[in-house]
């Protein structure tokens, strides 16, 4: 019998920058759930927000350098489940919660790393052209872990409530805005710039509580049905299909 040979093929530079990137994500998540674990939660917080960074960083790089690959989209799937799953869910358990939160407060930080998985598991294998269908994993682990920033002092039922609505916003169908097929040529200026200025003064005015708002908007916006990526373009967006890196 004849032995087949699989042919393996290196990837090349272009492709490596932006799981480089990636990678980035995935250090920043891992560094999460030490900084809880040595008890210290704010730079645990802090983390998080940097790996959405990260996460937007590398679709934007593969796309320009036209570097876009499977391996790619399988280890940003694997980065997004440890950032913006399972390390907010134990910062939030660990803040919150803690021991006497019991088997209940466990499930409820599970339940949110499980639907985080379930959300990229759907988003990977089910292209739907528009909006987000559910809460993307990254503005859900944001919007977790915004609520230690601003330093909110939740009740444990208080946690265990925004884990399992974040959570179950995740694997549901409420359209959230899609921003990916924004092109310079079709944004309405006027009100990106108003946008902008809004956010900008929700930062100056607010400070260290401003993400939990900006995340408040965006879960809240889900729900009213408010596309950003149409409000913010001048023509109607054209359907094509979608990149599988997830992103705000």
């Amino acid at each position: 019998m004849k032995k087949t040979r699989t042919l393996r093929k290196d990837l090349p530079f272009r492709k490596i920058i932006p799981n480089m990137i990636t990678s980035g994500n995935l250090l920043c998540g891992f560094l999460s759930l030490v900084m809880v674990y040595q008890g210290h939660p704010l730079p645990a917080a802090w983390l998080v927000a940097i790996a959405v960074v990260f996460d937007y960083l590398d679709g934007k790089v593969a796309r320009s350098l036209g570097g876009s690959s499977d391996f790619g989209v399988e280890l940003d799937s694997l980065a997004d489940v440890v950032s913006f799953g399972v390390a907010p869910a134990f910062l939030a358990h660990s803040v919150y919660i803690g021991l006497d939160g019991g088997l209940h407060g466990a499930l409820a930080a599970a339940f949110f790393a499980l639907c985080g998985a379930l959300r990229l598991a759907r988003f990977n294998v089910t292209h739907v052209v528009g909006p987000f269908q559910g809460l993307p994993i990254p503005a859900a682990g944001l919007s977790l872990g915004a609520f230690i920033l601003a330093g909110v002092p939740l009740p444990a039922w208080g946690a265990e409530l925004a884990l399992v609505s974040l959570g179950g916003l995740m694997i549901s169908k409420v359209p959230y805005g899609n921003l990916k097929k924004l092109r310079k040529g079709n944004l309405n200026r006027h009100r990106a710039a108003f946008l902008g200025g809004f956010l900008l003064l929700l930062g100056v005015v607010l400070k260290e509580k401003a993400p939990l708002a900006m995340g408040g908007i965006y879960v809240a916006s889900g729900l009213v049905h408010l596309d950003w990526g149409t409000w913010l373009s001048l023509c109607p967006l054209e359907d094509e299909e979608e990149p599988l890196e997830e992103e705000i």
